[in-house]
């Protein structure tokens, strides 16, 4: 497996990554690829495109072994299923699959093509093995059943963002910030309402409490380490 490109989300650590692709459409990224990849005829007419396919490398996911059953931290982290049955980073082979919208494609004269994409749920950095197009008569399935992922609709929390500190993010990355929280970056296990969690996002580690269905930003910390675009 060759890895053609990489991937350059505001995600520096993996705690607060939304757990599927789409959840949050606000959240930006952008693609560049390896130089053996960059020739603009591999990507005539991706343009046409509305979404695509990413097949991506788990890269921080450590593991010796590979086990049979997981613990969804989304059934409370106690409930064993079958790996094959989740998408669970911990697996035989590292390979990751997400759906992303594809905004625009520009030619960049130092990069070649870089692919600005949207609802991306990737760490910042993450290796890219392929990308296909989404093929809306062949790829959507509206009568498909969920299994045990339908017990688990995710549920959004009502965000308490102090404006003074939202002013730390551009009008685009507040948008994309506040949905990431709605989402509960929280296992589900995890309900513990005295505890400060963080989440690293666009250089700042965002600290909060939950209670209830509430979520209350408590400061920013700016974060020594940059993520370059």
């Amino acid at each position: 497996m060759k890895i053609i490109g990489y991937i350059h989300t505001d995600f520096s650590t993996k705690f607060g990554i939304p757990r599927q692709s789409g959840l949050v459409k606000e959240l930006k990224a952008t693609i560049t690829f390896e130089p053996e990849y960059r020739t603009p005829e591999a990507f005539r007419g991706l343009e046409e495109f509305s979404h695509i396919w990413l097949l991506w490398k788990f890269s921080k996911s450590e593991k010796e072994h590979w086990s049979a059953t997981v613990k969804p931290p989304r059934l409370g982290g106690k409930k064993r299923v079958g790996v094959f049955a989740t998408r669970s980073p911990y697996r035989p082979n590292d390979i990751g699959l997400s759906c992303v919208k594809l905004e625009n494609i520009v030619f960049n004269e130092k990069k070649g093509p870089v692919l600005y994409v949207a609802g991306a749920d990737l760490l910042d950095g993450t290796p890219i093995y392929d990308i296909k197009p989404y093929i809306a008569y062949a790829d959507a399935h509206p009568e498909a059943s969920e299994g045990f992922a339908g017990e688990v609709k995710n549920k959004e929390l009502t965000v308490y963002f102090p404006e003074k500190l939202l002013e730390c993010y551009s009008q685009e990355k507040r948008a994309a910030i506040i949905g990431v929280l709605k989402q509960d970056p929280r296992p589900a296990y995890d309900t513990d309402e005295t505890r400060v969690y963080g989440v690293e996002f666009a250089g700042y580690d965002v600290r909060f409490t939950v209670t209830g269905e509430k979520l209350t930003v408590k400061e920013l910390v700016k974060l020594n380490k940059t993520i370059d675009r």
